[in-house]
Order: structure tokens, then C-alpha cells, then sequence
């Protein structure tokens, strides 16, 4: 099967799959969702992605049906029903089926698990990236992951609109992160980047890098910093499953960076030997 998708204990190619159109993730976006890659049928960081979905059901009060060991199991074997050898894995969980209402549906309704893999291409460590910024008007829960995008898909159509790869929000001076990432920087010798509070998605690629940083013996630094300090900072970052740990030459137009490449690429082939490990896979060059 070169794709695969999940609803409810139905399975099947995801072109093929059908949603009722009471769920209320089609009503309000009110579910939350997570996602990673697998490599040769091996969720990469799974520990980690399940307790970030965990935390995202408990911040809007979703009581899933299935345990967390249920879900884990779940995600392991649909994962090997795909052919790739490499897919992403995404999966949400909705509140439930029940008509438009927005108060919470009565207790006996159950919520709705979805869950799609499809091929997945992952990039290369040395691409580069250009950015663009944007004021963050979205609401006080980015530490939720949950299926409300509207901000970000106009923040990412911008972007494409600009030729660019992504955004930079920023709430006043404050950077918080990008529309489908988090942004980091290396300043002063330090790997910095916001604080994990309500304003930014605790990333796993984030704190795989941090952790990856103090080990290599590299000063970490989480604290707010000014859309100036980042057009300032020695190299910027944009970090996520999909766009790893990659590195940023322009933002609005303008040249940042470059100057840090040495520190950078130490931190990337850190991270590619992590990743390695996990997965048993080669799918990052470790030379």
C-alpha cells in the first residue's frame, strides 16, 4: 500500500476514506493532532510525539477511548502496512460526531481517531532557507496543538506568495515561531530560543536539538529575543520534522547569518546521528 489512511478502525487509501460531516473537527477545528516520520517502519521519537498529543488532550479536555499504550500500538502497526521507507505518520483526535452545537457534545459521545501515512521525502541538512515576517495575531494556546491553522495557512500562502520558505511571527519586538516550525538562533556562541510557554509549540526537533547542543558541549539559551536580535544573530534557524535544522539567509530580503557555520554544522550532523540510531536507518550523512 503506497498510502494509508485510519478513521475509526476503518482503513484504506487515503483518496477512499470518508469523514461524517458531524464531526466536529469539520464544525470548529476542535480536536488536536501530532505527527512524525518513520524510517524502515520506525516512528522516530514516538516517546515524545505521544506526550506532546497526551498534553494537547488534556489542554482542550478530550478524554481519548484508547490508552496511550493502545494508540502507541496502533500507530507501530498501521506504520508497516505502507511500502515507503520512509513516510510521515499524522494523527488527530476530534472531539466527536454530534450536530453543530458549540458547547461539549453529551459525555456518551466518543471522539473520532484519524490517522494518514504517506511517502515522505526527508531534505537535506545543507539546504537554506528564506524567510519573512509577520505579527502573530493567533490566540494564547500555541502550546496546544490543535487543528485551528487558519492563522498559519494565510501566514504560509504569504510566504509562498513572497518566494519564500517560511514565516517569522513575532508578537511586538518578541519572536515566537514560524507557521509550521520553531525558530532558533545562535548568538554569542549559544543555541537560543524561546521559552516553551503558551506562545510557541513545544517542538520535538526543538528539544532534540537543544539536548543535542548541551551534549556537544554547546551553551543553550531559552529566553525571549527581538526580531532585531534575530536579524543580528551569528545563524538562524528553522527547526521541525520537516525542515530539520536548517539554516537561514534571508529574512524581508534581507542577508542574515553566516557566520556561525562551523558551530552549525557540528549541531546538524549531531542531530543526523541521533536521528540514525533511532531509526536504523542512513538517512542522514554522519561524515
Amino acid at each position: 500500500m503506497e498510502n494509508l489512511g485510519y478513521y475509526n478502525g476503518k482503513i484504506g487509501l487515503i483518496e477512499e476514506m470518508t469523514v461524517p460531516m458531524t464531526d466536529r473537527g469539520l464544525f470548529f477545528g476542535d480536536g488536536v493532532y501530532d505527527a512524525t516520520c518513520a524510517v524502515n517502519h520506525t516512528l522516530f521519537a514516538l516517546e515524545d510525539h505521544m506526550n506532546r498529543f497526551t498534553n494537547s488532550l488534556a489542554g482542550v479536555r478530550i478524554k481519548p477511548t484508547q490508552t496511550r499504550e493502545e494508540l502507541t500500538a496502533l500507530l507501530c502497526e498501521l506504520v508497516k502496512k505502507v511500502d515507503s521507507d520512509c513516510v510521515m505518520v499524522y494523527w488527530q483526535m476530534t472531539r466527536g460526531s454530534y450536530l453543530r452545537g458549540h458547547a461539549f457534545p453529551p459525555e456518551e459521545i466518543k471522539p473520532n481517531l484519524l490517522v494518514f501515512i504517506t511517502p515522505f521525502q526527508m531534505g537535506p541538512f545543507d539546504r537554506t532557507l528564506r524567510l519573512i515576517t509577520r505579527e502573530d495575531t493567533r490566540y494564547y494556546h500555541c502550546n496546544i496543538k490543535t487543528l485551528n491553522l487558519l492563522p498559519n495557512v494565510l501566514a504560509a500562502q504569504a510566504t509562498k506568495e513572497a518566494g519564500c520558505d517560511e514565516v517569522v511571527f513575532h508578537r511586538g519586538d518578541r519572536v515566537t515561531e514560524g507557521c509550521h516550525s520553531n525558530i532558533m538562533m545562535i548568538s554569542g556562541g549559544a543555541l537560543c530560543t524561546p521559552p516553551a510557554d503558551e506562545l510557541i509549540l513545544p517542538g520535538i526537533t526543538r528539544k532534540h536539538l537543544m539536548q543535542t547542543a548541551e551534549q556537544l558541549g554547546m551553551p543553550v539559551r531559552e529566553a525571549p529575543f527581538t526580531v532585531e536580535e534575530l536579524m543580528q544573530a551569528d545563524e538562524v534557524l528553522v527547526t521541525s520534522n520537516g525542515s530539520l535544522c536548517s539554516r537561514v539567509t534571508h529574512i524581508d530580503g534581507k542577508p542574515v547569518g553566516g557566520r556561525a557555520g562551523e558551530m552549525l554544522r557540528r549541531l546538524q550532523l549531531a542531530y543526523g546521528k541521533r536521528f540514525n540510531a533511532e531509526t536504523g536507518g542512513k538517512v542522514y550523512d554522519e561524515e
